[in-house]
C-alpha cells in the first residue's frame, strides 16, 4: 500500500507544478481580461492554492507513506483524502461539460486518464482506511 501512497504523492507534486503552466496554456491574460479585477485575482489565488494543497499533500504521501497506512490518525487521514479526491472524481463527470472534451483526441484523453487517476487515488486512499 505504501508504494502505492508514494506513487499518488508523486503524481500530486507533478500535478501541483503543472498548474505554473495555467495561465500561458489556457491564455488567462486575455481570457480574463473582461472579468473584474476582484474575479480575475480570485482565479489567480485560487489556483495557487489548489496548487498549494496538492503539492502539500504529495509531500505528505512521499514523505510520510508508512504513516498514512500505519497509524489510526493516518487512516483517518486517507479516509479524508479519499472523500476528496472521490469527489473531484464526481466533478470530472458531472462539474464540466462533455462539450469540453467529447469529439477531441487530445482533451477526451486527457478526461480519460484524469478520470482514471482520481478514481486510483481514492480508491488507493479508501482502501487504505478500510484495511486493517
Amino acid at each position: 500500500m505504501e508504494i502505492h501512497i508514494k506513487i499518488i504523492g508523486v503524481l500530486f507534486i507533478a500535478l501541483a507544478l503543472s498548474h505554473l503552466t495555467f495561465p500561458k496554456y489556457f491564455k488567462w491574460e486575455s481570457e480574463l481580461e473582461s472579468l473584474s479585477l476582484i474575479n480575475k485575482e480570485m482565479m489567480i489565488v485560487h489556483t495557487f492554492f489548489v496548487a498549494l494543497v496538492v503539492f502539500l499533500m504529495g509531500l505528505l504521501c512521499v514523505g510520510w507513506s508508512d504513516e498514512l497506512v500505519n497509524t489510526e490518525f493516518g487512516k483517518v487521514i486517507s479516509l479524508g483524502f479519499g472523500v476528496f479526491w472521490f469527489l473531484r472524481l464526481l466533478i470530472q463527470f458531472f462539474g464540466y461539460s462533455s462539450s469540453l472534451w467529447r469529439g477531441k483526441t487530445l482533451e477526451t484523453g486527457i478526461h480519460i486518464l484524469f478520470s482514471c487517476f482520481w478514481f486510483y487515488t481514492s480508491f488507493i486512499f479508501i482502501y487504505n482506511f478500510l484495511s486493517s
